[in-house]
């Protein structure tokens, strides 16, 4: 089972969406909880959710993989179009925003995406763990400390399931106008990534500079500048 929340939109109903949270962060933390609170501020209701094994999601997190980070976006989709509202917003966030590119296609509801930051290639996340990536080849698995604090647990089937994701055919297919935002700043993901994935998308696709944020979007306020931007862009393609 996995642990989400809907920040239920205010004033006028514009639509509904769904948020992807970053590799190993989760719902609560402030890029995602910001980004959510700000569009549901300005009347689009928001999903977001821990992937498998992070937050208040069951399982284990080395159990998952890209492929089931996309399956767990399209699980959330699906539940958002059952509750009777569904999602025509999708947002992702670093690797959330490789997800939502991966998983729109999949689901007919989805009119417009937006991506945060994003890796133009989701293997691009294995220089956060490339220090133990030698030893979960040849064991199989080894212990990740992430941050200094948070111990997980990563897996030669989530090293290789991420290696072998391709979005070089997906974005150009999206079918879906694609709003891409990327700080100039960025030293986490370099900017070349929003470059790269703008560059294989087709019309309607847009850019926006995120000056000053950095990839965590940690300061306060730039979370809730992104969101707004996002909630301008979408709002052709809301119910």
């Amino acid at each position: 089972m996995l642990s989400g929340l809907i920040d239920l939109p205010q004033g006028e109903v514009r639509g509904w969406g769904v948020f992807s949270h970053g590799f190993t962060l989760g719902k609560d933390c402030p890029a995602a909880a910001r980004i959510c609170r700000q569009l549901a501020s300005e009347g689009i209701g928001m999903l977001r959710f821990d992937n498998l094994g992070l937050g208040d999601s069951e399982g284990d997190w080395g159990d998952g993989s890209f492929t089931v980070k996309v399956a767990d976006t399209v699980r959330a989709l699906a539940f958002m179009t059952e509750r009777g509202t569904p999602a025509r917003l999708l947002v992702g966030h670093s690797f959330g925003g490789c997800a939502v590119l991966a998983a729109a296609k999949q689901v007919a509801s989805v009119a417009a995406v937006a991506t945060i930051g994003a890796p133009s290639d989701p293997s691009r996340t294995e220089h956060q763990y490339d220090a133990v990536v030698d030893r979960v080849l040849a064991d199989g698995e080894a212990q990740w400390l992430v941050g200094g604090t948070k111990a997980l647990t990563l897996k030669r089937a989530f090293v290789e399931d991420v290696r072998a994701a391709d979005l070089n055919d997906v974005i150009p297919t999206l079918g879906r106008p694609l709003l891409v935002m990327h700080s100039p700043t960025d030293d986490t993901v370099p900017i070349e990534n929003a470059s790269r994935i703008f560059r294989l998308a087709q019309h309607p696709r847009s850019f926006v500079s995120l000056e000053g944020s950095d990839h965590l979007l940690m300061v306060p306020g730039q979370a809730q500048r992104a969101a707004r931007i996002v909630s301008a862009w979408a709002d052709p393609y809301l119910d």
